[in-house]
């Protein structure tokens, strides 16, 4: 018998990628409310205790409202995709290759990462562990994404403007996501972050550029690359790309879910300089193939089951 989950937010652009990918999965079955439903307290209070999992797509005050509705002694377990306990006591970060798939896998409550923390702790959390870069450094961060990743109503401004070819925010240097990049790289500055929006539905490229020659660690680029690669070896999610140079990377409009992460480290003539670069879906490891995946970790099934890794 299937494994059911409720999705509470299933309407929105997350919790519809959610759905689906449950559907597609060998044993889990999603729980959605109908419409005359979704937004009734009574409802969604049975089912959040009347599930063994629950997956939490909702703005983040209403996150916190859903985790009130849980009885304590309610053996629901919840993965919460808003930005609500991300950096919460009680919650497990729920980033397997950097958090450990033992801590996700006996978790209550666990935190999605946000789709831009996914690829900068991707690229930066290893190597900081490692010592080979300095957790003291002023990490700096610039990230592209597409726009559904800004929900309906950043969709619908995109759709009713389609002359809008670049969005740069975030410009009051203070964003939702910055707590858990620092926290969860074990950094002792905050990131200076520059989030941008292009008009293509789906994909994100998340870079750290870094001045290699300045570090008291004196790091080249291959070293990096070399521990990034002994790091995921063993992922069957995130692919550490070789020392090749693509030329470009590039966002298309046309890209289906993907819920892998590509990890790319470039270095200049001489090793002063190396850009980290990572690439992935911020639909996909960037929210709903992460929340799969921990759900998988969580209930004991294989970790990729139900995840859409081959890209296309």
């Amino acid at each position: 018998m299937a494994t059911k989950v409720f999705v509470d937010g299933a309407a929105g652009t997350t919790g519809l990628e959610i759905v689906a990918r449950l559907e597609a999965h060998p044993h889990f079955e999603p729980v959605v409310l109908g419409e005359t439903l979704r937004k009734d307290v009574n409802a969604r209070r049975e089912a959040l205790n009347g599930t063994p999992f629950a997956v939490l797509c909702l703005p983040d005050d209403a996150a916190r409202e859903a985790v009130a509705l849980v009885d304590p002694a309610s053996k629901t377990r919840i993965v919460d995709a808003s930005s609500a306990h991300r950096v919460v006591d009680g919650w497990t970060y729920g980033f397997p290759e950097t958090t450990g798939h033992e801590a996700i896998a006996s978790a209550n409550r666990v935190s999605n990462p946000g789709c831009y923390p996914t690829g900068f702790l991707g690229l930066v959390a290893p190597l900081v562990r490692a010592g080979l870069l300095p957790a003291d450094w002023p990490f700096t961060c610039n990230a592209v994404s597409g726009y559904s990743g800004g929900g309906k109503a950043l969709i619908e401004r995109f759709d009713a403007e389609p002359d809008i070819a670049f969005r740069a925010y975030g410009l009051s240097l203070n964003h939702k996501h910055l707590p858990e990049m620092q926290q969860h790289a074990g950094l002792k500055h905050g990131v200076l972050f520059a989030p941008s929006v292009v008009p293509a539905f789906r994909g994100m490229i998340v870079e750290v550029p870094l001045h290699l020659g300045a570090m008291a660690t004196d790091p080249n680029a291959d070293a990096l690359r070399d521990a990034l690669d002994a790091f995921y070896q063993s992922s069957d999610v995130v692919r550490v790309m070789p020392d090749a140079d693509p030329g470009e990377l590039l966002l298309h409009r046309s890209k289906a879910p993907w819920d892998g992460m590509e990890i790319y480290v470039f270095g200049n003539e001489g090793g002063g300089n190396a850009r980290l670069v990572a690439v992935l879906d911020n639909l996909g490891k960037g929210a709903s193939g992460a929340a799969i995946q921990n759900l998988n970790l969580m209930a004991g099934f294989p970790e990729t089951s139900s995840l859409r890794l081959r890209q296309s």
